[in-house]
């Protein structure tokens, strides 16, 4: 049961990257200021940049990620993590590593009497089929298993492979096409019967009112960073510094 009064927060999208040792910082301090005063954190995916498999847990930047995180929930800060697109990836090994507990895409919890849907946001960007199919694909058991059964070095460079073809395809795709698509947002507050959705993947922080209720999609870590702060009072944004 979480503590009444307590805030909780969520964050997504930080892309964490040794190549980027700024933004990584910058979450080290949050872990070590505002999260602390938290009663939980929900990671909403893409923690890190790319995530190869629990096998990469030996890469210190990765390891130090980690013990930052479970440092915060060893202080009594829950942790929940819910996978991205960049990081789905991320197993019980890495889980355990880092104090988080792992959430499926899509879960329903309440915050502040609220019941609240979570999500990475990439499944309600509906009308982008060429991601939708190839998020297919790659979700499948079948091709985690295949992807995982070969070397770390092999995993990483198709994984680096396959960020150079996506940067690339996004510079010509129209905005529009990579934002959510209204009709799956309908279709989320109906299927889930909330009033509320908090999500990341789109990179436009933003409060959104709806028919079904209020939509808050979080800010990217890359430039900024920033938190989504709910409680019995609602929601707000957290500015990072």
């Amino acid at each position: 049961m979480l503590t009444p009064h307590l805030p909780t927060l969520f964050v997504s999208d930080l892309h964490l990257h040794p190549s980027r040792p700024e933004t990584a910082d910058r979450f080290g301090a949050f872990l070590a200021g505002p999260a602390r005063q938290a009663q939980a954190l929900y990671i909403l995916g893409d923690l890190f940049d790319a995530w190869a498999g629990d096998d990469d847990l030996g890469d210190a930047f990765n390891a130090g990620v980690c013990a930052d995180l479970k440092t915060l929930a060893t202080a009594g800060t829950r942790i929940y993590f819910l996978p991205g697109n960049r990081d789905f990836l991320i197993g019980d090994a890495c889980a355990a590593a880092c104090g988080m507990t792992p959430l499926a895409d899509a879960t329903v919890v309440d915050i502040g009497g609220v019941a609240t849907l979570l999500l990475h946001g990439d499944t309600l960007c509906t009308e982008d089929r060429e991601y939708q199919d190839f998020r297919a694909v790659v979700r499948s058991p079948d091709w985690r298993r295949d992807f995982l059964a070969k070397p770390l070095a092999v995993r990483k460079a198709e994984i680096a492979a396959l960020r150079a073809r996506s940067e690339s395809g996004k510079r010509v795709k129209p905005a529009a096409l990579m934002d959510v698509s209204a009709a799956a947002v309908a279709q989320a507050f109906a299927t889930h019967r909330v009033t509320r959705i908090i999500h990341g993947h789109i990179h436009r922080q933003a409060h959104h009112l709806h028919d079904g209720g209020e939509r808050w999609a979080l800010p990217e870590w890359d430039h900024r960073g920033g938190a989504l702060a709910c409680d019995e009072a609602g929601c707000r944004w957290l500015t990072v510094t």
